[in-house]
């Protein structure tokens, strides 16, 4: 085969290899897409959302940011969110950072850090205002319900408490 001749059956392989490549990638690309977009949220996102406890003493909004998920409280965390005069708001004062001392109880980060995996929301911290500590939390839905373990340590060091979504 002369020189010429093999320069074009290289060329011509590299054009079929190139488009095969290109038809691979659109294909993929194109498959993906319609899986994406089925118009309901990511299994992980149902827990988005204001969820009630189950003694009904306080309340949060679980919200997504980047990849993980988060929760501020919203009402109660067993007390009142605000001082004897009922109208001043009561402040994070057992939090272990000084600068967020100042900052009030209501709309507090108090689940952080949870990131969804093999239907189970893992790794989390769960801060107990009443106290200034950091816990450890998973998270997994349950029916329509949430439960969340909140453990010292280890998971076994620990208690599940049951939410259920607030509607609307």
């Amino acid at each position: 085969m002369s020189d010429a001749a093999s320069h074009v059956s290289v060329v011509v392989r590299a054009k079929t290899l190139l488009f095969n490549l290109l038809a691979c990638f659109f294909l993929t690309a194109n498959s993906m897409a319609q899986t994406l977009d089925t118009g309901k949220p990511p299994e992980a996102d149902k827990v988005l959302g204001r969820w009630v406890s189950q003694a009904q003493d306080s309340q949060t909004e679980i919200f997504k940011s980047g990849g993980t998920y988060s929760g501020t409280l919203l009402a109660g965390w067993g007390n009142n969110l605000y001082e004897k005069d009922g109208k001043t708001l009561k402040k994070d004062t057992k939090n272990p950072d000084a600068a967020l001392r100042s900052q009030t109880l209501l709309n507090a980060v108090i689940l952080s850090g949870l990131e969804y995996r093999d239907g189970e929301y893992q790794n989390g911290r769960c801060y107990d205002a009443r106290t200034g500590k950091t816990f450890g939390c998973t998270m997994r839905m349950r029916g329509e319900g949430l439960e969340i373990r909140i453990y010292w340590k280890f998971s076994l060091l620990g208690v599940t408490k049951k939410w259920t979504r607030i509607p609307g």
